[in-house]
């Protein structure tokens, strides 16, 4: 029995230093918290700046903030590129296509029955006028996404342009 008794002993004992240690340890992470804490405070004061408290309680909100602004920029970086290539292979496909639908029409064209060669040549044009017309199209859908995506990146140079003078003009006051 003594063996026993004295082997609860041992694990109560080291069960005892377990917890100690880890108190204190959890007690050294909340102190190091608020540490952080006051010394962003007081850096913020030292500064005369609004600093991390402009967005939500006490800037809680802060990093949320930036971060969703840096995600909308990722994800739009990566929807103009897959968009980029996603117009490229439709162009590619839709050029393929256009050969295809071409070489079918002439091979109609030198298979027709003699005497048709004016519905032929009517119907050759009306090709020749829708592709010159798509073409046309695609030109103009070109141009509209520049545009818009050179205006995209005007408003948000304008909006970066502008947070940095409000951040400027507070850090003057």
């Amino acid at each position: 029995m003594s063996a026993i008794t004295g082997f609860i002993y041992d694990h109560q004992a080291l069960v005892a230093q377990l917890i100690i240690i880890l108190t204190v340890f959890v007690m050294l992470q909340i102190s190091a918290a608020v540490m952080v804490y006051f010394e962003r405070k007081i850096s913020a004061w030292a500064q005369q700046r609004q600093g991390p408290t402009l967005v939500g309680p006490y800037g809680l909100l802060q990093p949320l903030a930036e971060k969703s602004a840096a995600y909308s920029r990722h994800v739009y970086e990566i929807a103009s590129g897959t968009g980029a290539e996603l117009g490229k292979a439709i162009e590619a496909q839709a050029a393929e296509a256009q050969k295809k639908f071409l070489s079918v029409v002439d091979n109609a064209a030198k298979n027709a029955p003699a005497g048709s060669e004016t519905a032929v040549a009517v119907f050759k044009s009306a090709v020749a006028a829708s592709t010159n017309a798509i073409e046309s199209v695609q030109k103009a859908v070109k141009q509209a996404t520049d545009v818009a995506e050179a205006n995209f990146n005007a408003v948000a140079s304008t909006a970066v342009n502008a947070s940095k003078t409000a951040t400027a003009a507070s850090k003057k006051r």
